[in-house]
């Protein structure tokens, strides 16, 4: 076993060395491993950064209620009477005033130019409630101030702010037969940022919502007390609602967009695959054919056929590791970051959001590389030894 071992070991080695000599075709296997890297980890990121902008932020305390039979905030709807049984349920968190943190919130959806093309996007304008901004402990301002309740004064999400124009504080827009001051810039690190935050009153006169909400988002005292908050809700026969987490809700609704797109790079990633495939099998038939002699040396001097193979898909699965870390550094390097702007279909409104590139991405990606390298090297591995030693030795 031991010497079955230092065989293997000797013969990988000394291929691993000549590979200098070999650096046309080498590069040519890492190149085209390191392209489908780059891509299934660019895509990917895409996926992992529209999930990561929705779910980021979110708080295992915090519920959201609407309608029973709602799917979104934008097609759910809660009255007034409503909203104070659900903050005066059990569970509730209260400020240090003894208030129900629960933020009675009404979701449309405005149109605002993009930066980069001046055609008009849906973005989510939000009233919220003072209590918004305690149920939200990640809530900042990063510029301006906050709006004042009762006036035509918004706050923009950071997101938000880069992707769309006119949003800068100083600026006013108008919608409809209303103009809104931009008085703030803010950020949560969640969904939020792709948002415009007002008074929820003002929002409620602006468009004619009369005394309904569409959501209430409530924090709870503990985060094991969904269950008990829930089954007060749902059995109360005053309310017709539906109730979940903020981490449920939101991983929902980013659930479509990116197993789609998941799906898509899956299958790009696949189909280039073959081609690295079929790249890395040329590489090595090249090399095999190239070594001919040396291997039948080896085989002549007593080197096992076991040793030849796991030689050659050692020198395959290092061009696949060397192609997957150039593939996921150059996408890290080109995509990791990067800020777009996209339509959930759950809400028909824009949400920003950057690529994200994360370790556990780069893994998947590197192992990939690793085993287009390794079916790559399979047949010319078994090919190396099935060559008669007399025949290779009489090559020149």
């Amino acid at each position: 076993m031991i010497a079955w071992i230092l065989q293997a070991v000797t013969v990988s080695g000394m291929n691993l060395r000549n590979l200098p000599a070999r650096w046309g075709s080498a590069l040519v296997a890492v190149a085209g491993i390191g392209g489908v890297v780059l891509v299934l980890v660019g895509i990917l990121s895409i996926a992992n950064g529209f999930k990561a902008a929705l779910t980021d932020g979110t708080a295992p305390e915090n519920v959201i209620v609407m309608r029973s039979s709602s799917t979104s905030e934008l097609d759910s709807g809660v009255d007034a009477d409503q909203s104070k049984v659900i903050a005066e349920a059990v569970r509730v968190a209260k400020d240090t005033d003894g208030k129900p943190l629960s933020s009675a919130e009404l979701f449309v959806v405005v149109d605002v130019p993009r930066k980069s093309t001046g055609t008009s996007s849906n973005v989510p304008l939000r009233g919220v409630a003072p209590e918004a901004f305690k149920v939200r402990e990640t809530f900042r301002l990063v510029d301006g101030r906050n709006f004042e309740p009762g006036m035509y004064e918004i706050i923009v999400g950071r997101g938000a702010n880069g992707q769309f124009a006119g949003l800068n504080v100083g600026d006013s827009v108008k919608w409809g037969q209303n103009s809104w001051q931009v008085v703030g810039v803010f950020e949560t690190g969640g969904a939020a940022d792709s948002e415009i935050w007002a008074d929820v009153k003002t929002v409620q006169d602006a468009y004619r919502r009369g005394n309904f909400y569409s959501t209430l988002r409530v924090k709870l005292d503990a985060a094991d007390a969904f269950d008990e908050f829930k089954d007060a809700l749902t059995t109360d026969p005053r309310l017709n609602v539906r109730v979940m987490r903020e981490t449920e809700y939101y991983a929902e609704q980013s659930r479509l967009l990116s197993g789609f797109v998941s799906g898509i790079g899956i299958g790009v990633a696949m189909l280039m695959g073959l081609g690295a495939i079929f790249g890395a099998i040329n590489t090595m038939y090249t090399a095999v054919a190239n070594r001919s002699r040396e291997i039948a040396t080896l085989r002549a001097l007593g080197f096992g056929k076991s040793s030849v193979i796991i030689s050659v898909l050692v020198e395959a699965i290092v061009l696949g590791l060397a192609g997957g870390l150039v593939g996921g550094l150059l996408a890290w390097l080109i995509f990791n970051g990067y800020q777009v702007s996209t339509l959930s279909w759950s809400s028909f409104s824009q949400v920003t959001f950057a690529f994200r590139v994360t370790p556990e991405l780069l893994i998947n990606g590197t192992t990939y590389a690793i085993l287009l390298g390794l079916i790559g090297g399979l047949l010319p591995a078994f090919r190396a030894v099935r060559l008669p030693v007399a025949t290779a030795l009489r090559q020149l």
